[in-house]
């Protein structure tokens, strides 16, 4: 029997350790606890060792409102972190792509050089199409006193080449907003990319194309 019982013992082992919860409540009682006090939970409770010193500290319970409060907060700090580190990334890039203000201005340059490509055929095709309005409104003038009488083919080519010139000025009106686009985009790049480049200096011949 004695066997059995120091087996027993044995197997049992020790207990968790003991913790003191304690707090002052809101009348100024200093409460203690093997557990969480109740009359506490709106105020902070300090966790201590058996040796009495401080194992740990809660803080408040808190209410369905305060929570969501709480995690709101959480959740609104989180996305916060997020943009700063999104923001953080595009300058990195950033700063590989232009190293420094001779790469963005070479950049912007090639851009613009792109868009007024477009542009210049768009134009000569415009002075084309003039040409031939003038050609057409020519030979309608023929015809001023009843305009009725004009050729169907001539009355057809007129109001096409009168339409597609309306699309070319239309085009060409798009082409100058969209070099204004390009500058307005490399105006806040370099207005970002200043700072960057004042922090990581780079010679301006390391940019150059090859």
């Amino acid at each position: 029997m004695a066997v059995l019982t120091a087996t027993s013992g044995a197997q049992t082992g020790p207990g968790p350790t003991p913790q003191i919860y304690t707090c002052t409540d809101a009348s100024g009682r200093k409460l203690t606890s093997d557990r969480p006090i109740v009359e506490c939970n709106d105020r902070e409770q300090t966790i201590l060792n058996p040796s009495g010193t401080v194992k740990a500290r809660i803080g408040p319970v808190l209410t369905p409102f305060e929570q969501s409060q709480s995690e709101a907060r959480l959740r609104a700090e989180q996305k916060e972190r997020a943009l700063k580190e999104e923001e953080k990334r595009m300058d990195r890039a950033l700063l590989i792509r232009y190293p420094n203000l001779t790469a963005h201005q070479k950049a912007r340059e090639d851009a613009v050089a792109q868009v007024m490509l477009v542009k210049q055929v768009a134009a000569a095709r415009q002075k084309d199409l003039l040409v031939e309005r003038t050609k057409l409104t020519d030979e309608m003038a023929f015809y001023a006193r009843n305009p009725g009488k004009a050729p169907a083919k001539l009355q057809r080519q007129l109001a096409a080449v009168t339409e597609t010139l309306a699309e070319q000025e239309r085009f060409l009106i798009e082409k100058d907003k969209e070099i204004q686009a390009v500058n307005t985009r490399f105006d806040e790049e370099r207005q970002r990319l200043e700072p960057l480049w004042q922090a990581n200096p780079v010679p301006a011949v390391a940019s150059m194309p090859r």
